[in-house]
């Protein structure tokens, strides 16, 4: 692959601050709380905070693969301005713990933010690349994603970290853009389709 992973994220992280401090604005994808209800979300998003799910930017419902029991300990890759982060924070409940992981700060900002004012002291945010997690070995129950992987040229490196922190028996819950042929060379290479 020739694309330039530093542009690439770069034009990533720009569109995705964009979608969290002009949620308003047309984008590519659908964005906002009418389309995860679309998505069938659950109840518990009715108390995500309107700053937060006006950001919502995901592609599916990771939920639909499973609720978050009680007492979990979930990892949520590219958790934006923490819609699905802040949905399994509620499901974890306060014996378990929510962990958001992203690179665009002001998607961690409006995560943060939101957390407090549902008084979720079980949410805990990193800004990072899900390439290389800040999260320890066989620390998580469950790992939710959603259209976040699609983004990153390595997804190698990305399931190589869910196998490392993952525990025994945890669970991948991923909503994610999947292509059934293959992408041209040139389609590969350009950044534009990279980030919707």
């Amino acid at each position: 692959m020739t694309v330039d992973v530093d542009v690439l994220r770069a034009e990533i992280q720009k569109t995705y601050t964009q979608v969290s401090t002009a949620p308003q604005d047309e984008f590519m994808f659908p964005t906002g709380r009418a389309w995860a209800r679309t998505l069938g979300y659950p109840a518990e998003l009715e108390a995500v905070p309107e700053a937060t799910v006006e950001s919502f930017a995901g592609v599916a419902n990771p939920f639909a693969l499973g609720r978050i029991e009680e007492g979990a300990v979930v990892l949520d890759l590219g958790c934006g301005a923490g819609t699905d982060l802040l949905i399994a924070a509620q499901m974890a409940g306060p014996r378990g713990r929510a962990v958001g992981v992203d690179m665009t700060p002001s998607m961690l900002e409006r995560a943060r933010a939101s957390a407090a004012e549902m008084g979720l002291g079980n949410v805990e945010l990193h800004e990072s690349l899900i390439e290389s997690l800040p999260v320890a070995d066989a620390s998580i129950d469950v790992v939710i994603s959603n259209g976040v992987i699609d983004l990153v040229p390595d997804k190698d490196a990305v399931f190589d970290e869910i196998g490392r922190v993952l525990r025994p028996g945890g669970r991948l819950q991923v909503a994610d853009v999947v292509i059934h042929t293959e992408v041209s060379e040139d389609a590969r290479d350009r950044i534009d389709l990279w980030t919707g």
